[in-house]
């Protein structure tokens, strides 16, 4: 597994390569606590035509847990060195929560930034609520309770099975104790509500209309404030809206990339 070097601190991460060269390369920025997993549902539609590379954040997995305080800026400078080692010359960022702030500060300071892609996340930590990403205890019955705040209502209970391997996935990979407080501190701390205009890269927001963790007129608030943002809402699901409606998710993300990019599956 490649590893990047940020200051002395090791990320790790993975790459899929695919047909269409890293000038537009794929590129996730997880959530709050959250392993690779989470993207499970977006690698595989977008994997093969695009080169993917996945990171695994500091404090999460097989990367460096420093000791805090994180900040989102600290995690673009960690994803500047993952694309640079990766010898990513461009890349279609896509961030859940957290890596949607980091997405954000990204395109704000650094330049390999092609899109933007921010799934159920805001300008301010002020209207995140990170709290439900904890999986302290790691007990099934913990992460099972944590999860249930992060899904609608309607796919917690008719989707158990999906349910079931979410819960294995997160009692394997989450942040926990002190990484998790870092990143969580990191998201309070964010603030780009009076600077958005700076952010001229192009921006899709995705936003769930039941996200219970970031409610969806703050991504409404977002899309409006970016100078190149439009507004996805996608009814119905919660906070994972990624898993919850896939299809309709990818549709958008691969839509958005190929206005932008090129269409590798044209």
């Amino acid at each position: 597994m490649p590893v990047a070097d940020n200051n002395g601190v090791s990320i790790r991460y993975e790459v899929a390569h695919g047909t269409v060269g890293r000038d537009e390369a794929v590129v996730f920025c997880g959530d709050v606590g959250f392993g690779p997993w989470s993207f499970s549902w977006q690698h595989g539609a977008l994997a093969g035509p695009y080169t993917v590379v996945t990171p695994e954040s500091r404090g999460i997995g097989r990367s460096d847990t420093p000791p805090g305080p994180y900040t989102v800026e600290t995690f673009a400078a960690d994803l500047d060195a993952v694309l640079s080692d990766a010898d990513v010359r461009g890349a279609h960022l896509i961030g859940y929560g957290l890596g949607g702030m980091v997405a954000l500060a990204y395109a704000e300071r650094f330049s390999r930034a092609n899109t933007l892609t921010v799934i159920g996340s805001a300008a301010t930590g002020e209207t995140f609520a990170p709290e439900p990403f904890r999986t302290d205890p790691p007990t099934d019955r913990a992460v099972r309770g944590s999860t249930k705040r992060l899904l609608s209502s309607s796919f917690y209970t008719e989707r158990q099975g999906v349910l079931d391997q979410i819960v294995e996935w997160r009692l394997a990979e989450d942040a926990r104790g002190a990484a998790f407080v870092a990143q969580r501190d990191a998201v309070r701390r964010f603030d780009r509500s009076n600077h958005l205009f700076g952010i001229t890269t192009p921006t899709l927001v995705i936003h769930g209309s039941e996200d219970a963790v970031c409610p969806i007129r703050a991504g409404e608030w977002l899309a409006s404030g970016l100078p190149r943002g439009e507004f996805h809402p996608i009814d119905g699901a919660g906070h994972l809206v990624g898993v919850e409606a896939s299809a309709a998710v990818n549709d958008a993300i691969t839509g958005w990339i190929a206005d932008q990019g090129t269409d590798p599956f044209a």
